[in-house]
């Protein structure tokens, strides 16, 4: 039977089945014909397609082409005209015509041409060409595309709608239903909360989050309960793993889409990082920094990528898929900040190179609370752990401590500082611990080490090196919690590292005395070692070995001024930034003190380095205009005290200055677009280990980025309205019942 079948009825070449419709390409040039795919799959696709609308860059900077004697470009104002209809390649530089695409076939039966379709229009100089293609007539192969397009989303004159015939009382219940699981759907998202059980029979005695948490909202609801699970139709229940999923996905597009609209085609910056989840799948987690409609700054996460690898190649084809997706192009983009990892900085290869290549004006910040952390770090490694870091303590739970100790990390310096925290307020418990295990403990092994660490804690050198480190990594918490701010500008950020460096200069110069009172304070309170620093030094390590210096020289020379010289050197040697002509230029902009480093030169200089964003002619305009712009801020009283960038472009929009001087506010908002740290985005990853943990290890990639994005963007979660979800929500799919 199945062989006499074939006879008949002769496979599709090229087609496949379940496609990921999540995956589908944004750029019209990168598509597949719409007839390769699968037949009961087509309608979906195009549905999906309409759904998202043309792809329309209105920022991407149009390629200029000579024709007619004269250049031309692809002109913005077109997708206003055409906006139902014309979509724009970034990778070609060509028009096409979303409808066209999605009926195809239907075109060439109407003798339509693939101008629009395949090859793409290009044709600047003639635009009266998108006119004719749309036809005179309703009858053209354009208007024919265009109505089937409307007729495929006119859900009512579906054949599924015909047969389930609705009423308002069904569409009532329906919407109650549907209302139920938005619901339940937004609280979960809110919390970060699994949606499936492991076993959702109705025998089971817990169904999972979803299904138990509608149960519930029915047990307070009668309204509800009289319409959901058992009391709905089997058929339409609105409770199905794909329906949860699809719910997700129209609150996190909403999301996004309220992102969008926030940068509002203006300039913004990306932070980037990747990191492997629980499934040991890479996940890129994307950020995009940018100074909203009231001067704010802001960071939001648009989600996360997974990517096959993690070399920059593999980085940048997924920024590229994930700009065209929302519409955003990379020539907008004025700031990067990733990392340290070669893959992305790499001056050559790296992300950071490659996204240059595109767009020289977007400028690259090493991660500042990343760079803070390999200044401390590489000194707490080789002065701190080589004492009390050798593994010997157990730490972690179960210990039978009010206050366990925290394990150091390797990159974390918080992590260090914390320890030592603990480690001075547990002091005495610690000895007691070590005392009995010494003495009443079983394993010989365990009885050496503790009578090796109860040896080294009594002495000067292990009390020393802690309250030193202790004052160290003290003053530069500060630096590093103000660095993981969102709203952090690049020039408070440099202030703070020079503030922190000159902390760290006055505690070499006058700090060792009061260094030195804490530690005999200490060894007097735990009867640790004290030395008399007018001694001979005795290295530990060679007793016998004659060392010609006292104690005080050692501990005051070759330590606590070695070390502070260190510290301070690896802050010169890691915070280049600071010496390179955009940030000296930008500097120029800071309200600190009156404005006391404004200097008209340097702004004129700064303008230069974003040639894009201003003509020939706004360069002359700003250098006449920045005498009146200093003169009009120094003698308002409201701009008398202001902190930082930040707190300038806030003000300038609320006393509407902001459009008294345009070329100015534009040039702050440009240098508010440099990150300054990946703090952002490094809570997106310890969001993920909350969304996606070791029993939810099979989350799908975009559902993960869906609630991810949900969870971290909570404010805007919450301003998403239950009908703009349900509009977007009967759109994705053909339903059974039409609102």
């Amino acid at each position: 039977m199945q062989a006499n079948m074939k006879r008949f009825f002769k496979p599709i070449s090229g087609s496949t089945s379940n496609t990921n419709v999540d995956d589908l390409p944004w750029d019209p040039a990168e598509r597949k014909e719409i007839m390769s795919y699968h037949p009961n799959e087509r309608d979906e696709i195009r549905r999906r397609y309409l759904v998202r609308g043309p792809c329309q860059p209105y920022d991407h900077p149009f390629k200029k082409t000579k024709m007619s004697n004269a250049m031309r470009r692809f002109n913005p104002a077109w997708f206003e005209k055409y906006g139902t209809w014309l979509e724009y390649s970034v990778s070609t530089e060509r028009a096409f015509c979303l409808c066209c695409y999605l009926f195809k076939d239907d075109v060439r039966k109407k003798g339509g041409n693939d101008a629009f379709v395949k090859e793409g229009f290009c044709t600047w100089n003639k635009p009266d060409r998108l006119d004719t293609h749309m036809g005179k007539s309703s009858n053209s192969s354009h208007c024919c595309a265009a109505e089937k397009c409307d007729n495929l989303m006119k859900q009512g004159q579906s054949i599924v709608h015909a047969l389930f015939k609705q009423d308002d009382l069904v569409k009532k219940e329906y919407r109650i239903r549907l209302n139920a699981s938005i619901d339940v759907s937004r609280y979960l998202l809110r919390q970060g909360l699994s949606f499936r059980g492991h076993d959702e029979s109705e025998e089971s005695a817990n169904r999972g989050n979803f299904l138990q948490l509608v149960k519930y909202t029915g047990e307070q609801n009668d309204a509800i309960s009289k319409v959901i699970l058992n009391k709905a139709p089997k058929n339409n229940q609105m409770i199905s793993p794909k329906i949860q999923k699809e719910i997700v996905n129209c609150f996190a597009e909403e999301v996004v889409k309220s992102i969008i609209e926030e940068i509002d085609y203006g300039v913004f910056g990306l932070l980037v990082d990747e990191s492997a989840d629980i499934s040991h799948k890479e996940q890129m987690a994307v950020v995009f920094r940018f100074v909203d409609k009231s001067g704010a700054v802001k960071e939001r996460f648009i989600g996360v990528v997974h990517v096959k690898e993690t070399s920059s190649a593999s980085l940048k084809s997924a920024i590229d898929n994930l700009f065209a997706k929302y519409g955003l192009s990379l020539k907008r983009l004025r700031g990067q900040g990733y990392d340290g990892a070669s893959n992305m900085k790499g001056e050559f290869n790296g992300l950071r190179a490659l996204v240059v290549r595109e767009n020289n004006a977007a400028y690259y910040v090493h991660c500042f609370a990343h760079q803070l952390q390999l200044v401390v770090v590489a000194i707490a490694k080789k002065h701190f752990e080589e004492g009390i870091s050798r593994g010997e303590i157990n730490t972690g739970t179960r210990l039978n401590q009010e206050i366990s100790l925290q394990r150091p990390g390797h990159t974390q310096w918080g992590s260090h500082q914390k320890t030592l925290e603990q480690l001075v307020e547990l002091f005495s418990t610690i000895i007691e611990v070590l005392e009995y295990i010494q003495n009443e403990g079983v394993e010989d092994s365990k009885k050496r080490q503790a009578y090796g660490l109860l040896k080294y804690f009594h002495t000067f050198d292990c009390v020393f090196y802690m309250q030193l480190m202790l004052l160290i990594l003290g003053l530069t918490e500060n630096l590093s919690m103000a660095l993981q701010r969102k709203d952090q500008d690049i020039l408070n950020a440099m202030s703070l590292v020079e503030s922190t460096k000159g902390e760290l200069q006055k505690l070499r110069d006058n700090g060792w005395d009061s260094l030195m009172n804490k530690v005999s304070s200490f060894c007097e309170k735990h009867n640790a070692e004290m030395l008399v620093m007018e001694d001979v030094f005795v290295d530990p390590r060679k007793p016998r070995r004659k060392t010609n210096i006292t104690n005080l020289h050692h501990y005051k020379v070759n330590c606590f001024y070695t070390i502070l010289d260190l510290q301070l050197q690896e802050f010169n040697d890691r915070f280049t930034e600071v010496n390179t002509d955009l940030l000296i230029c930008m500097a120029s902009l800071s309200p600190l003190d009156s404005f006391c480093e404004f200097d008209k030169e340097k702004l004129v200089k700064l303008v230069k380095f974003y040639p894009d964003d201003f003509s020939y002619g706004e360069t002359l305009c700003l250098e006449q205009h920045l005498d009146i712009y200093i003169d009009n801020v120094r003698r308002d009283e409201r701009f008398k005290n202001l902190k930082s960038l930040g707190d300038l472009s806030c003000l300038m929009v609320k006393t509407q200055k902001h459009l008294a001087h345009p070329l100015v506010y534009r040039l702050l908002k440009l240098v508010l677009t440099l990150p300054v740290a990946t703090a952002s985005v490094e809570r997106c990853f310890s969001a993920m280990k909350l969304v996606k943990t070791t029993t939810r290890n099979r989350i799908g990639d975009q559902f993960l980025s869906d609630c991810l994005v949900c969870y971290i963007e909570k404010e805007l979660l919450d301003s998403v309205t239950n009908e703009k979800v349900i509009e977007r929500f009967q759109m994705l799919n053909e339903r059974r019942v039409v609102l």
